[in-house]
């Protein structure tokens, strides 16, 4: 009988841990909630019940079980996402109270500086939010993640200079991540290096291509190296069965110096949609 119970316990775990990761946030909950009715302190189902509660804008119903899984043991994680629960929940000054005990306390948990930072951020406290990054990169100073972190905020911050030297250091350290690599070939873009740019934008795509944004991207790099028919290739290669792109491949083409501007979205789509058939990859 109790083996037949922890199976199902297991199974409802596994179901809601799936419905969580596609999003499926009230199945998730229903899974969630079914484990914690026979056992009120598992702390997976817990996590996953708040998170699936966050991901329907339910924020304040989330708030009374993490504060009680909270008191029960010191758990960083249980922690971060109580803060963030406090903060959708309009509790910010609680929320950010909260997350700064977390990240106070030692071992670091590094997300719990990821999460105050971005809240911080969001309020507009930008030099605040660099230096609680900052703070997370003195105590873990391989974090690939943080230095991502570091670079987004000091994009923010008008910094190129810093954000890029920071997506450098993160590509040397992680150059299997697609993420960090379509950001360098961004500020890439911005500082005028468009052959650097497009090298990287091609990595990435080496290792994503199916990223229709780094493609869009890799086309605006050509346009201004005044490589047109490579960057109109790229186009038509990312609208193939994306018709709804048509807006995005279109502004590529316009904002650029050796793009093409149309005047009605019947001519781009003549032009890009309408040659795809005959052009390579």
């Amino acid at each position: 009988m109790r083996e037949r119970k922890n199976r199902l316990h297991a199974e409802a775990l596994q179901q809601a841990s799936i419905a969580l990761r596609t999003r499926q946030f009230s199945r998730a909950e229903q899974h969630a909630t079914e484990v914690l009715k026979s056992n009120r302190t598992d702390r997976t189902a817990l996590l996953i019940l708040a998170h699936a509660l966050l991901g329907q804008h339910r924020a304040d119903e989330a708030i009374a079980p993490l504060e009680k899984a909270a008191r029960r043991a010191s758990d960083p994680e249980i922690e971060t996402l109580l803060g963030a629960a406090l903060c959708d929940a309009r509790r910010a000054a609680e929320g950010i109270a909260q997350l700064r005990e977390t990240a106070a306390r030692r071992p670091p948990y590094l997300p719990v500086f990821q999460e105050l930072a971005g809240r911080l951020a969001k309020a507009g406290q930008l030099g605040e939010a660099i230096s609680v990054i900052e703070d997370g990169l003195a105590l873990s100073p391989a974090s690939v993640d943080l230095k991502v972190d570091l670079a987004r905020l000091c994009l923010q911050d008008h910094d190129r200079a810093r954000a890029r030297a920071n997506l450098e250091a993160a590509r040397v350290a992680a150059p299997g991540r697609p993420d960090i690599l379509t950001e360098l070939a961004m500020v890439q873009f911005l500082d005028g290096d468009y052959a650097e740019a497009a090298g990287t934008l091609r990595n990435a795509l080496g290792l994503r291509p199916d990223d229709t944004q780094s493609r869009a991207h890799l086309a605006m790099c050509l346009l201004e190296l005044g490589e047109r028919d490579a960057a109109e290739t790229a186009l038509r290669v990312m609208l193939r069965g994306r018709p709804h792109l048509l807006a995005r491949a279109a502004y590529a083409l316009a904002g650029c110096s050796h793009g093409r501007f149309f005047f009605r979205p019947s001519a781009a789509a003549k032009f890009l949609v309408g040659n795809a058939a005959g052009s390579g990859s």
